[in-house]
């Protein structure tokens, strides 16, 4: 499979240049936007790269890009986005408010802070990073709803036009939908073979909620296991591609992580071949329900 899967990268790299710029299939919100279907990640995790940031959106034509406060690299993304040259209005940008950050005032003023760190005078879609909530004498459940009357206001007003949460289950987004009036846009969650939570998304699904998963390859453990290895033997593509293919055809919107331009050349490729029917269901058939994302630090820190 090795040298398969070299002159497989040799003869891509050798003809990307001469390729048009990717045109990233997209998936409509529940208020008409559409969200760029492939995506790249960023994280504290790993660094970030510069110039893996602006080879996506010059050489790639990865246009959504999601990051977070609590990653520490929205400052970096600023200028990576200038030097890039693409035009704001082409762009998807998703950043997440941290859990320090909830309740009412607190969550507003986040989101202002975010913006002129990410130098954008609005959002594409901002996330409630995780539905654990720490306030004092309030309840997780108050403090959601009130951190979510303000993501509310601020769609209204347009700073953010769409808004969504993140690592949600069926109780937080059932409780969210009692206590307030928008239901999130999107909800994003760790998925990957080994992590398959069909009932979320049915769930998500049947409320006009987009599911967006990340962690698409489970942090690389996901690209050795031998079924994937198989696969990408006898399609003639990496076990990246065949990971983030599956996640793609069964809908998903997809924002796998690199920090290297040739990775994110090849996630990338995945929009010219399907996936055998028997293939897919081998992979669904891998689903453990693992997670590979812990939070390991308090959650009521910033």
């Amino acid at each position: 499979m090795g040298s398969t899967l070299l002159r497989w990268r040799r003869l891509s790299m050798s003809t990307w240049e001469s390729r048009k710029v990717l045109r990233v299939p997209t998936v409509p919100l529940a208020n008409g936007l559409n969200i760029p279907m492939l995506g790249l990640g960023t994280s504290h995790h790993g660094g970030f790269s510069h110039e893996a940031v602006v080879f996506a959106l010059q050489q790639c034509g990865i246009y959504h890009i999601d990051t977070a406060k609590r990653y520490g690299c929205e400052s970096l993304l600023q200028k990576a986005i200038k030097d890039s040259g693409v035009k704001r209005e082409d762009l998807w940008i998703t950043t997440k408010l941290w859990i320090s950050d909830y309740g009412y005032e607190n969550a507003k003023r986040a989101c202002a802070e975010s913006c002129k760190r990410l130098g954008v005078e609005y959002l594409d879609l901002y996330l409630m990073h995780w539905p654990d909530a720490h306030i004092p004498g309030k309840s997780s459940r108050e403090v959601r709803a009130e951190t979510w009357k303000a993501m509310e206001e601020l769609y209204d007003k347009g700073l953010c036009r769409s808004i969504g949460v993140s690592n949600f289950l069926i109780e937080h987004l059932e409780q969210l939908k009692e206590d307030c009036h928008i239901t999130p846009h999107v909800n994003q969650v760790e998925y990957h073979p080994f992590q398959r939570p069909q009932d979320l998304v049915n769930y998500c699904r049947s409320k006009n909620i987009v599911f967006e998963g990340y962690c698409p390859l489970a942090k690389g453990e996901a690209l050795s296991h031998p079924n994937i290895v198989h696969l990408a033997q006898k399609y003639g593509r990496t076990p990246a591609q065949i990971c983030i293919r599956w996640s793609i055809q069964n809908g998903i919107v997809t924002i796998p992580k690199s920090t290297k331009p040739e990775r994110i050349m090849e996630n990338c490729q995945v929009f010219d071949f399907r996936l055998e029917k028997e293939d897919m269901e081998c992979l669904e058939s891998m689903n453990i329900d693992r997670k590979v994302i812990h939070l390991t630090y308090p959650l009521w820190k910033g």
